[in-house]
């Protein structure tokens, strides 16, 4: 982002972004009313790595049949390119710029680092209407006991704080420091297994009162691990980290399977909304994840980086086998369950989408979606989407190109005026930084990062891990 739009990014008050206090017709609601809510969130899985998306080299059958109940959106949008930016404004359904959020934490920075405690997460608003709250898996939104998932709203947290794990207890590498609560837990001897019984048992036990999981799956995020049972149901694949990949991805499927397995089973699946999500698409060049039919990768706001598979499966509620084009982002899925729980959405930047999903109403939820990082940004309003790195600006018909392959900006002068100006617009209403952001970038890499989204475009993808670990958002 150039030194004018980034300086732009600072200052609106955020009183006017106050949620408002439930009103008393909502809090009064009989909790046995309000339906179970589950959020399945891979981590870095690649749009096209889904058999419903169009992957021919895996089967997802537990996904697949995930979508089959229910709608598939087909331009549905992480809040970011990077993980834990785009895990905030999820799970607090608002831009994460307003407060500051702008990319993945300095290295080593930990203190002050997380949601900030004036922000209401999801599981603290579902909270005070009678529901139990659970998150197992990653969290990467803060390590000090303030900033942890206990802190924001869970009832139970079972997983890790930091970014990356390891997948087995025997992994050579991966961090392996296991939290329950507010204490350290031994490491499980495979973490996606874990992880789908933590959450498979809080159903279990909370079948009678309206419960909210958040299932955070580190899957498929790298390091590449797996075991040879998931190894042998991938074993026609040849190059050996493409095998890995798809043997975490088999984990991950198995895991979305036994969760619905278990709601099938204690007779809730018409009382449940289920979403299943991935926070940003597929870093390829490390993990050979595949976002086909998409243009770039993970950190970028091409399209590849930031369109993500999601559906949302409600059976009496949400329509079966349905596909949706209604462009939507992360921070809609809080405001769909809030809805949902009969619960208002004063003070969000999500929408419903439930109208969207049921067809009552046509179009995109959102007559604009904006993405920023120090390096990135991004504005979509309709077919048209404008692409700026570090100051560098492109513009694509997605209706006609959706590889974003051929840049439109010296042929559409006055859009590209007209979606910049609305950009700035909206980063004015944005907050500077948060303190901990890691602002001080590499000035060896200034202008690498154009280059990087103009070699995509071009048709020459390249690795871009000299960026990320030499200064740029990993």
């Amino acid at each position: 982002m150039d030194r004018q739009i980034w300086a732009n990014v600072c200052g609106v008050s955020l009183a006017a972004a106050v949620t408002a206090a439930a009103p008393a017709s909502a809090a009064a609601a009989p909790a046995q009313d309000r339906p179970n809510i589950i959020i399945i969130l891979a981590d870095d899985l690649g749009y096209g790595d889904v058999g419903v998306q169009g992957a021919r080299d895996v089967s997802t059958p537990n996904i697949d049949r995930l979508a089959a109940s229910g709608v598939r959106m087909t331009d549905f949008y992480a809040n970011h390119a990077t993980c834990a930016p785009s895990r905030a404004g999820l799970l607090l359904g608002k831009y994460q710029q307003r407060f500051g959020f702008y990319s993945n934490p300095a290295r080593g920075e930990q203190a002050n680092y997380g949601l900030p405690a004036a922000e209401e997460t999801l599981p603290e608003r579902l909270k005070t209407l009678g529901y139990a709250t659970a998150m197992v898996g990653k969290w990467h939104l803060g390590f000090s006991p303030q900033h942890r998932p206990n802190a924001h709203g869970f009832d139970s947290f079972y997983g890790f704080l930091e970014g990356a794990f390891a997948y087995t207890a025997d992994a050579p590498s991966g961090g392996k420091e296991a939290w329950r609560n507010g204490e350290r837990t031994p490491m499980p001897a495979h973490t996606t297994e874990a992880f789908t019984k933590e959450a498979v048992e809080f159903i279990d036990q909370h079948k009678t009162k309206p419960f909210f999981i958040y299932a955070s799956y580190n899957a498929v995020h790298a390091p590449l691990q797996t075991t040879q049972a998931y190894l042998d149901r991938v074993k026609d694949e040849p190059n050996p980290d493409r095998r890995r990949y798809l043997a975490m991805l088999m984990a991950l499927d198995d895991g979305v399977g036994e969760i619905v397995k278990a709601v099938d089973r204690n007779g809730l699946r018409r009382k449940t909304l289920i979403v299943f999500t991935s926070d940003n698409g597929g870093p390829t060049w490390q993990t050979t994840s595949s976002n086909h039919p998409l243009n770039g990768v993970k950190v970028t706001t091409l399209e590849g980086g930031i369109r993500v598979p999601t559906i949302f499966s409600w059976p009496g509620v949400v329509p079966a086998g349905r596909t949706s084009a209604a462009a939507g982002m992360g921070m809609d899925i809080t405001a769909t369950a809030l809805r949902a729980a009969k619960a208002p959405v004063d003070g969000l930047d999500g929408v419903d989408m439930m109208p969207y999903l049921k067809g009552q109403k046509a179009g995109d939820a959102h007559r604009q979606l904006f993405w920023a990082s120090p390096q990135y940004s991004a504005l979509r309003e309709g077919r048209w989407k404008l692409v700026e790195a570090e100051g560098e600006y492109l513009l694509f018909d997605l209706k006609s190109d959706l590889g974003e392959r051929r840049d439109l900006a010296a042929v559409q002068p006055k859009r590209l005026e007209k979606m910049k100006a609305s950009f700035k617009a909206w980063s004015d209403t944005m907050s500077p930084p948060a303190k901990w952001e890691p602002i001080g970038r590499n000035p060896a890499n200034k202008g690498k990062y154009a280059k990087l989204v103009r070699d995509y475009v071009n048709g020459v993808p390249v690795d871009p891990r000299p960026l990320l670990f030499g200064g740029g958002p990993e």
